[in-house]
Order: structure tokens, then sequence, then C-alpha cells
């Protein structure tokens, strides 16, 4: 017990002029700051392409209408423009500082990023309009940079000084990843051949959950274990949940996986109580690290964690919900993909980015000015007050996107999207500044 606890510790921040500690209680990896940077640009880039595409499609969101082309595109600006780069940036940074494995080649990580962030917008154009010539170009360079980017880190792991449950979480995403590029290869094929003909649905609903259990939540269940605590200054939690997660997880989605191609109903009532365990598992992780935290006052990064957390539990409810109810029921299945993507794992690595990117501005900016004058914090790089409102208009927009769903009002969906583009807006503006800005 002892030593899971340490392993989940953050380390001791180290000291700053006056006695104030150093930003975040972690070094960043320095040669690795540029990659992690313009994935995280990319990426920002991308989810706002895919908030106005989110005004654009809200109509078909209405009527449940998950598996058309145009909603298609949209959800791969952010599954793939968003959240994926977003990953592959955070990784430069904590497989070094978190793991003591620096990535195995820095020209490879910048190789698989001018790959496959070009890729996915080619991609999900193609998707959208129904271009073959974009769907082929943009679906070659993302295999290519998934490809080295996962040749990057398996070569990186096998060098980690520490081989906790943050690296066998990792190992299992990145196997997932594969699965889901397979799995994607796959649809785009049926687009136009229609060889999978009626199994078409049952294939997108498992390169769905593939990719939103195996590779992004397990990913971060698994980061979550060694940031948590080191965000929270949390010390002396039970972790052994987080280990729980993730093997119901696993299992739980390749159970659900062979239940929807094989058909066989016992298989995905399994698949779906076991994530259903994982997901609990994962909130009781959450909530022991929450409740021993040292800083009382939680931050407005950690507050995003926190909301998240609850539409990952609703999406959790909507997603047992539509195996009882049957998958004819189009509506509920939008919105338990809505709730979990946008409410549930959006919101979530949006919290993560007040944390991380912040952090690395700083180094980069105000690190070699330490004992020279004052420098600011990383909180005085943003303004908490923004971030604030951006996180109640957020919560707001997916209550209103799930409302209008379910309701199926065109105008309430629509006006959900409206307020989710103007909270990617407000952060935006929130990561310029920290960018550009002087701080106070």
């Amino acid at each position: 017990m002892t030593n899971a606890v340490a392993t989940g510790a953050p380390a001791a921040p180290a000291a700053r002029p006056g006695g104030a500690p150093m930003p975040g209680g972690m070094t960043p990896a320095a040669n690795s700051i540029r990659l992690a940077a313009e994935h995280f640009a990319a990426s920002i880039v991308y989810l706002l392409a895919g908030a106005i595409g989110l005004i654009w499609i809200a109509p078909e969101l209405a009527i449940g209408a998950y598996p058309s082309p145009h909603v298609a595109g949209i959800t791969h600006l952010f599954t793939l423009g968003w959240i994926t780069t977003t990953i592959f940036g955070a990784l430069a940074q904590l497989l070094p500082v978190a793991l003591g494995a620096p990535i195995r080649s820095t020209r490879v990580g910048h190789l698989s990023f001018f790959t496959f962030a070009p890729g996915v917008g080619f991609f999900a154009a193609g998707i959208a309009s129904s271009t073959l010539a974009l769907q082929h170009t943009g679906i070659g360079l993302i295999t290519v940079g998934i490809v080295l980017e996962i040749g990057n880190l398996a070569a990186s792991l096998p060098q980690a000084k520490s081989r906790d449950v943050t690296w066998g979480a990792i190992v299992i995403a990145i196997s997932y990843l594969a699965s889901t590029l397979v799995l994607g290869v796959i649809l785009l094929h049926n687009l136009h051949s229609g060889f999978i003909a009626n199994a078409r649905l049952v294939a997108l609903a498992t390169h769905l959950h593939v990719a939103l259990v195996g590779w992004v939540l397990v990913m971060i269940v698994g980061v979550s274990h060694r940031l948590l605590p080191m965000f929270l200054l949390a010390h002396g939690a039970d972790v052994r949940w987080t280990k729980r997660a993730l093997t119901f997880l696993a299992i739980g989605v390749l159970a659900l996986a062979t239940g929807l191609i094989a058909r066989i109903a016992p298989a995905v009532w399994l698949g779906t109580a076991l994530i259903d365990c994982g997901v609990a598992c994962f909130i009781w992780q959450a909530w022991s690290f929450y409740k021993v935290r040292v800083r009382r006052k939680i931050d407005v990064g950690m507050r995003f964690a926190m909301t998240a957390i609850c539409f990952i539990a609703i999406a959790a409810v909507l997603g047992t919900s539509l195996v009882i109810a049957g998958p004819m029921h189009a509506r509920l299945a939008t919105m338990y993909i809505v709730v979990g993507l946008l409410g549930g794992i959006v919101l979530y690595v949006s919290g993560f980015f007040y944390k991380i990117v912040p952090l690395l501005a700083w180094t980069a900016r105000f690190r070699g000015r330490m004992g020279k004058g004052p420098v600011p914090t990383v909180a005085q790089l943003y303004s908490a007050r923004v971030a604030y409102c951006q996180l109640g208009v957020m919560t707001v927009a997916v209550l209103l996107l799930a409302g209008g769903i379910g309701a199926g009002a065109a105008h309430v969906t629509r006006c959900g999207a409206v307020l989710f583009t103007l909270g990617v807006v407000l952060f935006m503006s929130q990561i310029a500044r920290v960018a550009f800005g002087g701080g106070s």
C-alpha cells in the first residue's frame, strides 16, 4: 500500500525565490516542449472547427442521425483532431516526466504530427462532403501518423523507470488505438463498396466504443492516476481503484465488441456491465483524490475535470439504457454519444489543458528569468473568471444539446451548439493569452 501511494504522489515542488513553489509541482521536459506545443496548437484549431460544425449538424443530431456522413465528419474533428492530437502532445511530456521514459525520437514525433494533423482535416472534410479523394488522402496520412506515433511510443515505453498502472494504461490504450484505425479503414471501405451491408451500424458502434472507451477513456484513467494527485496535492488516497477501473474497461470493451460483431447478446450485456464497473471505479478513484487533497481550494482546471466526470457517469447510464431499449432508439444513441464525447471527454481534456499548457508556457518564457526579477505565477497567465464562465457556458450547452436531441427539437439543439461554440471561443482566448500574453 505504501508503494502504491508513492507511485501516485507528486514529487516535491522545487523552491522559487521568496519560498514559492515551482508551478505545477513538476519540471517539463524541455526537449519535447515544442513537440507538445505544436500538437496542442493544432488540436485547438480542430476543437473550434468541430464546434462550428456542431452548429451545422444540429438538425441531424436532433433527429438522431448519428450515422450520417455530416455527423461522422464533424465527430472526427473532435475525436481525432481535438482529443487524439492532444493525447499525442501530452504523452511527449508525460513519458519523460512521469515515467522516466523520454520519447525515443522527437524527429519521428514531429514527422508523425506533420502527417497526422493535416490528415485529420482532409479525412473529416472528405467524410462530411463524401469526397473520395479527400477521404483517401486523409486516411493515408492518418495511418502513417498513427503508425509512427505507436512505433515511437513502443520504442519509448521499455525505457520507463516506473511500470505502474499509468504505464500499463498507455500500453492498453495504444493497442485499442491500432484497433480503432483498422475498424475505421473497414468502415471507410464500406462507404464505397457496401461489403458489410446491414452490419454497418454494428461496425460503427464497435468503432465508437473501441475509440472512445478503449483508446481515450483508458488513457484518461491511466494518466489521471498520475496527474490528479499531482495537481490536487493529494496524498494517502487508496490508489488500487485505478487498476480495477483499467481491468474492467479493457475487458469490457473487448467483450462488448465481440458481442456486437458476433451478435451475442449476453456478451453485449457483459461488456456493458464491465464498462459501467470500470467507470464507477474511475469515479471512486477520482473522488478519493479530491477527498484527501491538501489544497482545499479546487482550481478551475480541476473543476472542469469534476464536471466532466459527472457527464461520464450520465453517459454510462445512457449507454446502459440504450442496451435495454435497443439500437433502434436513434435519439437515445445520439444523446449517449454527445454527452459522453462533448460533456465527458472534451471537458475533461479542457480541464487538463488549463493545467498543462500554462505550465509549459511558463517554463518556456519565464524559467530563465528566475532570480532576476518578478515573474508571474502559472495561474496569472490566464483569467480564472473567464475559465469559470467557459465552464458554465459549455455545461449548459451540453445539457441543451442532450435535451434538444431527447425532445427532437432542432432549435434547442442548435442553441446548445451555439453556446458550445461560444465556450470554445472563450477557451481559445484563454490559450492565446497564455501563449502570447505577458502575464501580470
